[in-house]
């Protein structure tokens, strides 16, 4: 590529810096976000309009699973091509595949075309959201990995949970079938429109390596050998990756299950607009300063805590009734989201070689969002053999505890001040 030959000068990094790329790269994963926020309120509600049966809950987590499956792999294509091409024409890829998913939603005569549509929104989430964080870890300074990975989420999962409340209601006013289609293909088409301003990461990329080189992970030998040392070898990375799968089942249960045990405890689409809501917008506002934090104090501290209190949350939702205490209960579960969620992809870049920060973060997001498949298949078999929801949420609980202690007790700091000193 052209940029290879170009001085490191001309691409300083730095948020500050590269402000205007930033901020449109922030705009566009703020339209990621409202893609796959859309599905969160009404589509689990209306599973019975669609011919899945009552208590059929693990064909009703099909249409999640199908999700995992496909992001989780691609997200290893998306890390490994951007590093090829370069980022934008991989989040352009992205884009095209998210045009059906409404249009699938609008016209499915049964379950097995939203199963289809979340096969495209697959895609569509693993080329756009891993480009939009990549870039902006592209962008930005060592000392800002943190800061940078959670204004990507923190966008992201606001939209999320605008989109959730918004579609709530537009569902009442118009019927979900136009709310999503409306919806989803203007957020789809203004994002491509905005797309256009965007420039291409890649050169920050090789600016960085030529400033500062460093020599070749283990991940770098071939691609089997990399994905196994970092899924299984490496004791740090094999850390973050149970770790992502873990955070992923527990939102795997409030997108599949929550609305149908809100909807058992008499709660509207729009009482559970608000609480999915409530639980996307904490953790996406408060990764504004989550990731920053762990720029100052570390990642272990956030992300640990952020087990925690994701954990007590589950808890509380299955101890408590009523819509003020579930929305409190959803209120400290966006917190530990924000606090683990972006301080773990941080994480993983901290010591990742800039060649092959693509494809580490990949690999670390193949399993996060294979998270998904895992939640869906395992969540619904509980929820079927048990005849109930209150086991699945109790079971999500004790996996999420279990995956904090894992942190505690096995990784060691990588804040990148601490790396620098040693250099």
């Amino acid at each position: 590529m052209k940029s290879v030959h170009v001085p490191a000068m001309t691409y300083q990094r730095g948020i500050a810096r590269n402000r205007g790329q930033f901020l449109l790269q922030t705009v566009q994963v703020f339209f990621v976000g409202l893609v796959i926020g859309m599905e969160r309120t009404v589509l689990p509600s209306l599973a019975h309009d669609f011919g899945v049966t009552k208590g059929a809950f693990l064909f009703l987590a099909s249409f999640v699973i199908s999700f995992g499956l496909v992001k989780g792999a691609l997200n290893l294509v998306a890390g490994s091509l951007s590093d090829r091409i370069g980022r934008k024409r991989v989040l352009l890829f992205g884009w095209i595949a998210g045009i059906p998913i409404p249009l699938l939603i609008f016209f499915a005569p049964n379950w097995w075309w939203i199963i289809a549509a979340n096969v495209f929104l697959g895609i569509n989430q693993a080329f756009t959201w891993t480009m939009t964080v990549t870039s902006q870890i592209d962008l930005a300074g060592s000392r800002q990995r943190g800061l940078a990975v959670g204004i990507n989420e923190a966008a992201g999962y606001v939209g999320m949970g605008l989109a959730g409340l918004a579609t709530g209601y537009l569902a009442v006013l118009y019927g979900p079938r136009w709310a999503l289609l409306l919806f989803g293909l203007g957020a789809i088409l203004v994002a491509l429109v905005l797309l256009m301003r965007v420039r291409d990461t890649i050169a920050w990329v090789h600016a960085e390596h030529a400033a500062h080189p460093v020599s070749a992970s283990p991940a770098t030998t071939n691609w089997m050998h990399g994905f196994i040392d970092v899924s299984f070898r490496n004791p740090r990375y094999r850390a973050f990756c149970q770790a992502g799968v873990a955070n992923k089942v527990a939102d795997t249960l409030v997108w599949v299950l929550f609305p149908l045990y809100f909807l058992q405890h008499a709660m509207g689409v729009v009482a559970i607009g608000w609480i999915t809501g409530v639980y996307g917008a904490v953790w996406g506002l408060s990764q504004l300063w989550t990731g920053h934090l762990a720029d100052r104090i570390g990642r272990k501290i956030p992300i640990v805590s952020g087990f925690f209190l994701l954990s007590v949350g589950l808890a509380t939702t299955a101890l408590v009734q009523g819509f003020a205490l579930w929305v409190l209960a959803a209120f400290i579960m966006g917190l530990g989201m924000a606090l683990l969620y972006p301080n773990l992809v941080a994480a993983m870049s901290d010591t990742a070689p800039p060649l092959e920060r693509g494809r580490i973060l990949g690999i670390y997001r193949y399993w996060r969002d294979t998270g998904y498949a895992i939640g869906g298949l395992l969540l619904g078999l509980v929820a079927q053999w048990s005849n109930e929801i209150l086991t699945a949420i109790w079971a999500t609980a004790g996996i999420v505890a279990l995956s904090g202690l894992w942190i505690a007790l096995v990784v060691r700091e990588t804040r990148p001040r601490s790396l620098d000193q040693r250099r």
